[in-house]
């Protein structure tokens, strides 16, 4: 049985939140998705709406033979954006806040790969509430500065916890403040400070860096752009590759 089957105890949401690369996500409680409050303006994003809702609230989880159906895996990729949207929202409720509270607390999301943050946990965040911008991205309250989570969570988009719930969280619960840093990183060559480098004499904050909490309107341009750029090349270097597959050079004599 495949991995992605072998959970046979439990609906939808227990399955879906225990496959690989899930451990972000904590279960929404199905009363709280059958409430229609907390599910407006979600309809008009989906083609499937109706079906993916009740595939989510489902008591049965997908076998292997529902995996290789193709009608199936259409209504379960919108199932898995709307679950998404809807765990942005839960999260953000009081128990949902609990649960990530624990999840945190555990150590559930990773730590800070920055090495003078000792091994601070973070926590999920994402750059953008629109979908397919950018995957979920982890958060440091302590250097307070976001980063690409150690596992990639390739089908985990940012979207599914929003750009305000680290913020949301650490304010609902002071006490998971850690301590500010107190070392900061010297550059050196040979045990010197680097002129105009930080630690120098001469050195000075830069005044005119960009601040961001999340993906802007100009940003997704550059994204989008950038994206439609790499996609292009890829595909020129694919026919490249299969014109010199079908038309092979003269071997050297």
């Amino acid at each position: 049985m495949s991995d992605e089957s072998q959970y046979s105890e439990g609906g939808w949401i227990q399955w879906f939140c225990s496959l690989e690369d899930h451990n972000f996500f904590c279960e929404v409680d199905e009363e709280y998705i059958r409430d229609n409050f907390n599910l407006y303006g979600l309809r008009q994003k989906f083609t499937h709406y109706n079906e993916a809702l009740e595939m989510i609230v489902s008591p049965e989880c997908p076998d292997d033979e529902d995996l290789e159906d193709e009608k199936f895996l259409e209504i379960y990729q919108e199932a898995t954006d709307l679950y998404g949207l809807i765990h942005a929202r839960f999260i953000l409720s009081p128990k949902g806040l609990a649960i990530m509270r624990e999840k945190f607390l555990l150590g559930k999301f990773g730590v800070c790969p920055r090495v003078l943050c000792e091994r601070q946990a973070v926590l999920p965040i994402g750059m953008s509430e629109e979908l397919r911008t950018s995957r979920v991205k982890v958060y440091c309250p302590r250097c307070e500065d976001v980063y690409i989570p150690k596992k990639k969570c390739t089908d985990v988009d940012g979207a599914y916890f929003g750009c305000s719930f680290p913020h949301i969280l650490l304010q609902t619960y002071p006490d998971l403040y850690p301590n500010p840093p107190n070392t900061v990183y010297i550059p050196r060559i040979y045990g010197f400070k680097i002129h105009k480098k930080k630690g120098s004499k001469y050195w000075e904050q830069t005044k005119n860096l960009n601040e961001i909490t999340h993906y802007g309107e100009e940003q997704l341009k550059k994204l989008k752009a950038l994206f439609s750029s790499n996609l292009h090349n890829n595909q020129g270097q694919v026919e490249e590759e299969d014109g010199n597959r079908d038309n092979p050079a003269p071997a050297n004599i």
